[in-house]
């Protein structure tokens, strides 16, 4: 079976590689780390001129109506200058939840302003000492005459402040342990609180932000209440889809920084490249990305398919690509020796984009678990029993 892409999404690729030289490449980064927005400000709106926030929206709501498969170039490029934004969680999050779970008017009031890049949406799910999962969310959405009061805190909200709205998990049922939850969509945040962060990568400036009785219309709830974590699901596929084929172009840019740094370095008289142990560090690096664009390219396959092994290719590409950034990001750091530490050159800016992707919205752990359960393997506590743990590790 051929994943490779079309000849007309690798001619996209060309475009948006060309627009990121033009913004030369992790300068973007560099520059939200300092403060200054400018330049990622008008990388999103190149972006959305070039029909990227249109891609997978329907056509009768101003989209191309393309699939995920479409974004794959886009998501690996923007990978590859490790460009900040919030396009995976609002076309590839926000878009499939709105037009599997929204009313008509949701989809015509939303999907519009989205695709003409004039929305971008930030993900509110986590909060301050709580895990990502149903029992983890005590954020409060409460019944008030004809609508809801909000209450609670959001924490880790990537580029919360750059964002015009969010797609927010509160609890509508305290009997429910399993669910009892419902999705909101805010795009006014003028009522919020955010609170600057501290983050490994500074580049996503994160925030947290408190709901003090929230005014919730009941056009801004998601699909059914008080089942908010099954939607979610879905919505998760599509974004960790996304997330992998980032991770694939991240590990591409690393992979290229070590090699040509090993054939310009000299040590005793020739380039390190020629040492063993460097091309085997390399080698090992170039496989894991091989794998991990293999992995990606079939989880965006399978998201528009009822294949069996779909939330299982989602979450494998997910978990591998998450673990093995880590490893080629720390290994070119290696190659590099001293100067890998360095603010000057870009190692430890996908250093910290690799830890950070670590457990953002669920950890590796988490989507291990999930990629067992859609097996059928049996799992007691969150944990496989030994011999199904020793399968899925396998497996993965």
């Amino acid at each position: 079976m051929d994943f490779s892409l079309t000849k007309d999404q690798e001619m996209f690729r060309t475009h948006i590689k060309k627009v990121l030289e033009d913004f030369e490449q992790t300068k973007v980064t560099r520059d939200v780390i300092k403060g200054d927005t400018a330049s990622y400000e008008a990388l999103n709106q190149t972006l959305a001129e070039m029909g990227v926030t249109a891609i997978t929206v329907p056509e009768k709501y101003d989209g191309l109506e393309l699939e995920a498969l479409d974004l794959v170039p886009t998501y690996e490029e923007l990978g590859r200058a490790l460009a900040p934004g919030l396009l995976m969680e609002t076309a590839s999050l926000v878009v499939p939840l709105i037009e599997k779970y929204g009313s008509d008017e949701q989809r015509q009031r939303y999907l519009p302003a989205i695709a003409a890049g004039e929305q971008v949406y930030s993900v509110a799910i986590i909060e301050p000492k709580r895990d990502f999962s149903p029992e983890g969310i005590q954020a409060s959405l409460t019944a008030s005459g004809e609508g809801y009061v909000l209450n609670g805190v959001k924490t880790a909200i990537a580029h919360g402040e750059a964002s015009t709205g969010l797609l927010v998990l509160a609890r509508t049922n305290e009997d429910d342990a399993s669910d009892g939850l419902s999705l909101i969509i805010m795009d006014d945040l003028s009522e919020v609180t955010l609170k600057k962060l501290q983050a490994i990568d500074p580049a996503k400036q994160l925030v947290e932000a408190t709901f003090d009785n929230l005014s919730i219309g009941p056009e801004q709830v998601l699909g059914e209440v008080d089942q908010g974590w099954a939607q979610l699901q879905e919505g998760l596929l599509h974004f960790n889809a996304a997330l992998s084929t980032y991770i694939v172009g991240a590990m591409d840019s690393v992979v290229e920084m070590a090699t040509e740094y090993a054939k310009i370095r000299e040590q005793f008289g020739q380039p390190i490249g020629r040492f063993q142990a460097i091309k085997h560090s390399i080698v090992d690096m170039k496989v894991d990305l091989d794998i991990a664009r293999s992995l990606s390219y079939y989880a965006n396959w399978v998201l528009e398919t009822d294949e069996p092994d779909r939330v299982a290719a989602v979450y494998s590409a997910r978990t591998y690509a998450t673990e093995k950034f880590i490893n080629v990001s720390e290994h070119n750091i290696q190659v590099h020796g001293g100067i890998g530490f360095t603010e000057e050159i870009d190692c430890h800016l996908y250093v910290k984009r690799a830890r950070y992707y670590q457990h953002y919205l669920g950890s590796t752990d988490f989507y291990e678990n999930e990629v067992a359960n859609s097996l059928g393997w049996s799992i007691k506590g969150g944990e496989a029993n030994a011999s199904d743990r020793k399968e899925v590790e396998r497996v993965l």
